[in-house]
């Protein structure tokens, strides 16, 4: 059997159909060719220039780092030190997991009891970061600190924080913002309640912890706004439990994680648009990857349009397949399905869409009217390629990341072909 497509092979097949794309809407005339240029661009950022996530990840010894990284990922990726610290020198590694892969600088602990096993005793652990910022610039940089830390000495950690984000400024002219991160919420008061399957908890003592917590916040919140170069740059204060436990075959004993997907959530949203995807999709949070899945079917629906409103008879047919069958693609890839063109391609026949002889017919016939009729008929032409996309990509979010079967998938295409063309129609009526 032949073995699926790695994420990568399938990155790089998106990469190529962009290409090719781009080197077939360069031919459309004037100002059609410009909107769809702009959009083109965008796509192309979304899918063609992706990349890992690059965060630089800080704080003292059993913060709960590696927890953190393993939590993202819902695997064991990064090693933990339960006996003394794992990291002897600031460091980027890229962590890789079944689905996608982050940049990480792992630190050495702020504040460390003693220097780690190969780690130079000569430099400080701000002095080991900083030499690594040098060789690339993070997106983000996340404060780790334990929920039993935040009020015992926790202002030299901030001005080490602060320096931290001084030389990013310095060296790349970026302000990186700043997501401060509460571990080890699951050891609050009281220890028993369980965030984790907080609606089986009592609720009494579920507010009582819960409570605890966010004064936690606050108070570290407090602490980094009174700070001039940190206020500015921090978006949040989460409190979180990122406690997984493993065998020694490597398989899961007990998951623990509490607001992961919130902290993913936060950092999805300061990320810059190349490293999206990726995050969406490795750490499979089903909103994020409808939204990117969202956004990329309006992306792909616009330019649709746009094509089918070029004045060339015909010349818009191969265009529009090849953008349909890259929306189906790309959403699938989001969802962390192996797709292929290929696949795509049966995706769009199973929803009702004939690819082949009969589509082509079709979409002949569709370019014919503009052909007779120049005026009118290029606003249904328009009106049926943006609604037959928007279809498309909503069927697919619902087929691979909500999991719906087939036959609902289909009828969801239905649902929004007809609802979009007529929104569209009625639009152009009134213009």
């Amino acid at each position: 059997m032949t073995e699926p497509p790695a994420p990568s092979t399938l990155r790089s097949q998106l990469v190529s159909s962009v290409e090719r794309l781009e080197e077939l809407l360069a031919k459309l005339p004037g100002p059609i060719g410009k909107e769809v240029k702009l959009r083109i661009g965008e796509l192309r950022t979304l899918l063609a220039e992706q990349r890992a996530p690059r965060l630089a990840v800080v704080g003292r010894r059993g913060s709960g780092k590696s927890s953190l990284v393993n939590a993202i990922f819902g695997a064991k990726i990064a090693e933990l030190g339960h006996e003394r610290a794992m990291t002897a020198k600031g460091e980027w590694h890229t962590y890789n997991g079944a689905l996608g892969a982050l940049d990480i600088l792992d630190t050495r602990g702020l504040q460390e009891g003693a220097p780690p096993e190969g780690a130079d005793a000569k430099a400080s652990p701000l002095e080991s970061i900083l030499q690594e910022v040098k060789t690339k610039a993070p997106d983000i940089v996340l404060f780790l600190i334990k929920a039993s830390d935040v009020d015992a000495a926790v202002d030299e950690d901030l001005r080490l924080l602060s320096e931290l984000s001084k030389s990013v400024d310095g060296q790349y002219r970026i302000k990186p913002p700043i997501v401060a991160v509460v571990t080890h919420c699951d050891e609050v008061e009281p220890k028993s309640v369980r965030l984790h399957e907080a609606a089986t908890e009592d609720a009494a003592d579920l507010a009582e912890k819960t409570g605890r917590i966010t004064r936690i916040e606050r108070l570290l919140e407090e602490k980094i706004r009174a700070i001039p170069g940190l206020r500015d740059q921090l978006v949040t204060v989460l409190g979180i439990s990122a406690y997984q436990s493993w065998r020694a075959d490597g398989t899961r004993r007990a998951d623990e994680r509490w607001h992961i997907d919130e902290l993913v959530s936060f950092l999805f949203h300061e990320l810059p648009d190349q490293a999206r995807v990726e995050l969406a999709r490795l750490a499979q949070v089903q909103k994020l990857q409808i939204d990117i899945a969202n956004r990329l079917t309006l992306l792909v629906a616009g330019i649709c349009a746009a094509v089918a409103a070029t004045p060339i008879p015909v010349a818009d047919i191969l265009p529009i397949t090849a953008l349909q069958v890259s929306l189906v693609t790309a959403i699938g890839h989001v969802s962390g399905r192996t797709v292929t063109a290929k696949t795509a391609g049966e995706f769009l026949v199973a929803m009702g869409v004939n690819v082949g002889a009969g589509f082509a017919l079709r979409e002949t016939a569709r370019a014919l009217v503009k052909f007779v009729f120049p005026g009118g008929g290029m606003y249904v032409s328009a009106a049926v390629a943006y609604a037959g996309t928007m279809a498309l990509g909503r069927s697919a979010v619902a087929y691979f990341i909500r999991g719906v079967s087939s036959e609902d998938a289909k009828a969801a295409f239905s649902s929004v072909y007809k609802s979009v063309k007529r929104e569209r129609s009625e639009k152009n009526d009134h213009e």
